[in-house]
């Protein structure tokens, strides 16, 4: 009796800006994946990692954090993604899992490449090197107005936001053109998703899609 293959693993990055709705899509999907009898792993940027963590913390709540010059930045968050791949993505992928990430290289290439003006050249052989052969498979942007996503993170603030919620309408602009930018040089990986409409509506649209990848 011929051997059963094993399912190929997939990578399911998601992106956009702050307040899009990413985490409640990542779990809304994973209970899709569960419920068709896949493994799923679902991870974060920074982060997913004891070491990834710790870079997680320098970045968001180091005191200093203000003074955090760009490069710096792109370093820090290509690190933890480093070591996120090797530890844990790749492992998974291996394995046959379905991993959703929330977040992934294109985050350096948007918010680090164009928000904080960093050359496209260093940024995209840093964020190779990083990830090595490791792509996603499908990218989901979801797309929310600036105005939205601002206030979206001033609801949820805490009494002390951290160094993205700081951030200007200025620089959220262009993480917002950031992403769309991508979807138009990359439409065979990107797909961007209105998130402004109902959960529910939205999660029937990125199902409908995912399962072009993971049937």
């Amino acid at each position: 009796m011929p051997t059963k293959s094993k399912p190929a693993g997939k990578l399911i990055s998601f992106e956009g800006s702050e307040g899009s709705g990413k985490s409640t899509q990542i779990a809304r999907l994973a209970e899709h994946v569960q419920k068709i009898g896949r493994e799923v792993l679902a991870t974060r940027e920074p982060g997913g990692t004891e070491i990834g963590e710790q870079i997680r913390n320098i970045i968001v709540h180091n005191s200093k954090g203000d003074e955090m010059c760009p490069e710096t930045e792109l370093l820090l968050f290509t690190a933890a993604r480093a070591q996120l791949v090797r530890e844990v993505i790749a492992p998974a992928l291996k394995r046959g899992a379905i991993v959703l990430s929330d977040r992934f290289l294109d985050s350096s290439t948007v918010y680090q490449g164009i928000a904080r003006n960093l050359a496209p050249g260093p940024v995209n052989e840093i964020n190779r090197f990083a990830v090595g052969n490791v792509m996603p498979d499908l990218t989901i942007v979801i797309d929310v107005p600036t105005d939205v996503s601002l206030a979206r993170i001033r609801q949820r603030a805490s009494d002390l936001p951290d160094r993205m919620e700081r951030e200007n309408i200025a620089f959220y602009t262009k993480v917002r053109e950031g992403y769309l930018l991508l979807a138009k040089q990359w439409p065979e990986r990107v797909v961007v998703f209105d998130g402004t409409q109902t959960p529910e509506a939205l999660d029937k649209k990125i199902w409908n899609e995912v399962q072009k990848y993971v049937g």
